[in-house]
């Protein structure tokens, strides 16, 4: 891949790949260790994409792949998400409240409804890059909003 192939995709992605990462692994120095590594994997592809849209879903399957290497890694860590989360500014407070409530989700709910929500995916295409049925995507969200409305129910804004 060319510099000028390679740049525009890494703008328009890179905070993708991050949230991805993040939302997986929940460190942020994991996070951006995966990222750089899942970029610098771009940048060496030689394959052409299709469209956009392929890039994209390979660059989250990349990203999934590499953040379950660093789950299995014996030096890996969890950090503390209230480190990462006083570096973020929210615009309306009830935001941080929603983040804090979906980090506190099992990882199995939390990337799901980041792709969903987030990232506007199909259930079908959630499935295809996690490497799980269609069945366990529609399970896995509807227990997410289930825990999120349990937990946001009990923040005295939204009760």
């Amino acid at each position: 891949m060319t510099d000028e192939q390679f740049t525009p995709l890494a703008e328009r992605y890179m905070d993708t790949v991050f949230r991805v990462a993040y939302s997986y692994l929940r460190c942020r120095d994991d996070a951006d260790d995966v990222t750089q590594d899942v970029l610098i994997q771009l940048y060496k592809q030689d394959k052409a994409f299709e469209s956009d849209a392929h890039v994209k879903n390979w660059l989250i399957r990349v990203t999934v792949n590499r953040c379950k290497n660093v789950l299995r890694a014996p030096w890996h860590r969890a950090e503390d998400i209230a480190d990462y989360e006083n570096t973020l500014v929210f615009e309306q407070p009830q935001y941080r409240e929603l983040f804090e409530a979906v980090m506190s989700l099992d990882r199995r709910y939390r990337l799901p409804v980041l792709l969903y929500y987030y990232e506007g995916y199909r259930q079908r295409e959630i499935a295809g890059l996690l490497d799980i049925p269609e069945e366990t995507v529609r399970t896995r969200l509807a227990r997410a909003r289930e825990k999120l409305k349990h937990i946001l129910s009990e923040v005295p804004q939204y009760a």
